[in-house]
């Protein structure tokens, strides 16, 4: 899961672009780039961490141009170096410079095929490379002329859909024509549009809308599923639908990703986590448990916690207190990182907790760890009593979109049914959220589909089998073993193939 940014601006657009990075941290702690353009050069730089460390005041002095992309990774394919960060360019057909938040299937299968049959060299782990790759030659062949006309671009984007599947939403700037972006034929990965009025009219493509709302975008809509988005170099705004296949996006999003402030697909994240505590509430109500106090792990399960208390007409408290200066465990790159940060991450508020029943509320239970060490926590803070709460059902595949979970060893609902999970974590009572349940909380705005295949296994690009979730996992692991963060920052301020 990553964040990423496309600004077509009328003066320097590195600051909005840091803005809006800063916005989007919690999609990706791992690594930061952004690529400017100034009508000559891009000009890149990249580096391991947050935003707010990577891009000094003085790194951002020479990042001009009223043209970027920003991105933040998390990383799901490739070590997690400075290698693989984003944007990556390449020099022609006019010179492109691209990023993406997704996954795509079989990329080392791609990457081999580029090598081996295109001649190119891909000279990083990451998957936007690939896709880099696939358009630009698809844009070439065309003899696109002098003027970049739009429906060079569809056949283009028609081709990475026809070679590419998975998910993802991509962000590219043409030099010299223009920016596009689209997004995978079933929306799996979410991405907004918008406009503000300036100098001239300023356009901006994002992950989520809360981006927009910062730097005082309107939202025009939402990257259709399967749509295309060119904005040619006249700022004249071109839009194509390339696919119709059926709209299924990240329910996950909207249960722990996505900030509660945003609104994807016409969801209002906020509200579909309000109703997820209410759909818990029922379950809680029919156990008839003595509880005295409702406590959210915070952050993200705050809005549903506050409306499972109010369901159940119990005070909703902060038994828990969170480290601001901690990043989120579950995208942290490894499970050593992640079991290090929970110590570290909360603290108990004993006067909330001592002598008292706590039902904890939680986004979801993956790996247990967590989940346990949080339980040990407060109860050795004085509760008589501990429950556990997932807004999330139990999670049992991988998911092969861009979430790092890709191996189902890690996930302890594979390993233990209901009862055995509320014992490993040490919870007095367990309750998870039902399939359907997290459905009817999230479904609305004329959205009746969602991709659930980390609960159900149901992948909707079709043709995953056994063989290709194994692979999946065996090349997982294998990139995690190969993680290099101490990489140096590499930057500059010419098109190469591929910068890095």
């Amino acid at each position: 899961m990553c964040g990423v940014i496309g600004i077509y601006g009328s003066g320097n657009v590195v600051y909005d672009l840091y803005d809006a990075m800063v916005v989007l941290q919690h999609r990706g702690q791992d690594a930061c780039g952004i690529t400017t353009y100034d009508g000559e050069h891009f000009n890149t730089h990249k580096g391991m961490g947050l935003t707010r460390d990577v891009f000094t005041p003085e790194v951002m002095k020479n990042l001009g141009g009223s043209i970027g992309i920003g991105h933040l990774r998390y990383p799901t394919v490739g070590g997690g170096g400075i290698r693989d960060a984003q944007p990556f360019t390449r020099s022609a057909p006019y010179g492109i410079a691209m990023a993406h938040n997704g996954n795509i299937m079989h990329h080392k299968e791609m990457k081999e095929h580029l090598k081996d049959n295109e001649l190119v060299m891909v000279n990083s782990d990451c998957d936007v490379e690939v896709i880099l790759h696939i358009f630009a030659k698809a844009l070439r062949r065309q003899n696109p002329g002098k003027v970049l006309e739009p429906q060079k671009v569809w056949d283009a984007v028609k081709e990475v859909y026809e070679k590419i599947s998975g998910a993802y939403t991509v962000v590219a700037h043409i030099a010299g024509q223009g920016m596009v972006a689209f997004r995978d034929q079933h929306g799996i990965r979410p991405g907004v549009f918008g406009k503000r009025e300036r100098l001239n009219t300023e356009y901006i493509f994002a992950s989520e809308s809360v981006t927009l709302e910062l730097l005082g975008f309107e939202k025009i809509s939402d990257i259709g599923a399967g749509e295309a988005i060119f904005i040619d170099n006249d700022r004249k705004v071109h839009r194509q639908k390339i696919t119709n296949k059926k709209h299924t996006p990240c329910i996950f999003e909207y249960v722990y990703f996505a900030r509660p402030d945003s609104v994807m697909d016409g969801i209002s994240v906020y509200k579909a986590r309000l109703k997820m505590g209410e759909k818990l509430a029922e379950q809680v109500k029919k156990a008839n448990l003595d509880i005295d106090v409702i406590s959210a792990v915070p952050d993200t399960s705050r809005v549903t916690a506050t409306a499972l208390a109010d369901k159940v007409g119990i005070k909703c408290r902060e038994c828990l207190i969170k480290n601001r200066y901690i990043g989120r465990t579950f995208i942290m790159a490894g499970q050593g990182i992640r079991q290090k940060s929970i110590k570290y991450k909360l603290t108990p508020n004993i006067p909330e907790i001592a002598g008292k029943n706590v039902l904890l509320v939680d986004d979801s239970i993956v790996r247990g760890n967590t989940s346990k060490k949080i339980v040990d926590m407060v109860r050795q803070a004085g509760a008589k009593k501990v429950y556990f709460a997932s807004a999330a059902p139990m999670l049992k595949f991988p998911c092969l979109y861009g979430i790092d979970l890709p191996t189902r060893k890690e996930y302890i609902a594979n390993e233990l049914d209901h009862d055995e999970i509320c014992k490993a974590i040490g919870a007095d009572a367990l309750f998870y959220q039902t399939l359907d349940d997290l459905v009817d909380a999230v479904k609305y705005a004329g959205v009746e589909n969602f991709c659930l295949a980390c609960f159900n296994g149901d992948y909707p690009t079709g043709n995953i089998d056994e063989d290709v979730l194994k692979k999946a996992e065996v090349d997982r692991e294998c990139d995690r073993r190969g993680t290099n963060p101490s990489a140096e920052v590499i930057t500059s301020d010419m098109p190469q193939v591929p910068l890095l």
